[in-house]
């Protein structure tokens, strides 16, 4: 399965790690806040999933067709995972600012939400290494 480059194992291994990613948020989250409902636990699990399979699509673009620019894995995949987050958080702001004050405090320095913005950097960049890894990239992954 891991000899030939395809989308689909990239997909897959991409889905495969988000899911263990938010499987860790879905089972660690009430520990930070235990107030916090199934919905947003249920939510990060999805979300992480989704953001995999995201990367996983992502990894046949290896050049920029309008900046003419090249694009290796680990600008790529550390991009998507901060644009994600950063949108999550843009739409959840309320929420996620009630949990990181939960978890940190009022006067700590990571009481931003947007702090996610680079917690889904480094998810981005550890899906984009094993999807690389064993799914391939570019021309090579898309096939004929």
């Amino acid at each position: 399965m891991f000899e030939n480059p395809s989308v689909v194992t990239r997909i897959g291994i991409g889905k495969g790690i988000g899911l263990a990613f938010g499987l860790l948020g879905l089972i660690f989250f009430p520990y930070f806040m235990p107030e916090v409902g199934w919905l947003p636990r249920i939510g990060i699990l999805l979300w992480y999933t989704t953001l995999g399979a995201i990367i996983g699509v992502f990894g046949i673009f290896t050049f920029h067709p309008i900046l003419k620019v090249p694009m290796p894995w680990w600008v790529r995949a550390p991009f998507l995972g901060a644009w994600m987050n950063f949108i999550l958080t843009f739409f959840a702001y309320d929420t996620f600012k009630t949990y990181m004050i939960a978890v940190f405090g009022a006067d700590g320095v990571l009481q931003s939400p947007f702090w996610f913005t680079a917690e889904g950097a480094f998810v981005g960049l550890v899906i984009g290494y094993f999807t690389t890894r064993f799914g391939g990239e570019g021309k090579a992954a898309a096939g004929r």
